[in-house]
């Protein structure tokens, strides 16, 4: 199974789980497991390790009702945070698992 997921293509837009975009012809997967896209609940539920990146960054919506709804890039506008920071952060501690 990994050796066909690695031969799958993404659209321009893919940056995390397969959860995310539609198939584009001649268009590669990325490596980040993260996107913008991705709820916060998510995130923490799929890799816990990244709750102290959240916190790092000071984003307490953790645990908040809204976590179940809000994606990550709507919680960096909201707080004013870079998102391509957070995202590659994010990515980061995934991979130091």
């Amino acid at each position: 199974m990994v050796a066909s997921l690695r031969k799958r293509r993404y659209n321009k837009n893919y940056m995390g789980g397969l959860h995310s975009g539609a198939l584009q012809k001649g268009e590669i997967m990325s490596k980040d497991k993260i996107s913008e896209d991705m709820t916060i609940k998510e995130v923490i539920d799929t890799y816990p390790e990244t709750a102290m990146v959240f916190m790092k960054y000071n984003v307490g919506c953790i645990g908040c009702l809204a976590a179940s709804f809000e994606k990550v890039k709507d919680i960096a506008t909201v707080h004013g945070i870079d998102i391509k920071a957070l995202v590659k952060d994010l990515n980061l501690a995934v991979q130091k698992k």
